[in-house]
């Protein structure tokens, strides 16, 4: 379905979350951290770091924290394929690696953070943007086969 992307995406797919590790935290928000990480110390193609700064809707939870600019001008979004596409890796898995639907993934996560977490709050606003990229992503696979 990505042709000469498929490669990137499986890396951005692996490396979104690496901006949890407590070693590269610096802003305390993992898209940015991470995507920072992979140009500055790896000098990764800018493509895999924008990936990683802006998966999952990541610039609506960077509102939320009052880094939207800085991950905008760092980082700005790509190929709204991609996006989809690693929009539908993480969300139809758990923290674990097991398959889920797109809604027990959202409810997972509201879960696990709690009422009134800044996290709970970009997730509710996110939610309906992230249920679309995992139905067009679904629907490129269907028309793939």
């Amino acid at each position: 379905m990505l042709g000469d992307d498929a490669d990137l995406l499986e890396a951005a797919a692996w490396l979104h979350d690496i901006g949890y590790s407590p070693d590269l935290v610096k802003t305390g928000f993992h898209p940015l951290d991470g995507a920072r990480y992979l140009r500055d110390v790896h000098g990764a193609d800018p493509r895999l770091c924008c990936l990683v700064g802006q998966h999952s809707c990541a610039i609506l939870e960077a509102e939320e924290r009052g880094l939207a600019d800085e991950l905008a001008r760092e980082f700005p979004p790509g190929d709204p394929t991609l996006i989809d596409a690693l929009a539908y890796c993480d969300m139809t898995t758990t923290p674990t690696g097991h398959l889920v639907s797109v809604y027990d993934r959202l409810a997972e996560i509201a879960q696990r953070y709690g009422q009134g977490n800044v996290v709970t709050r970009f997730i509710s606003k996110a939610g309906p943007q992230l249920i679309s990229s995992v139905h067009r992503t679904e629907h490129r696979l269907c028309l793939a086969q």
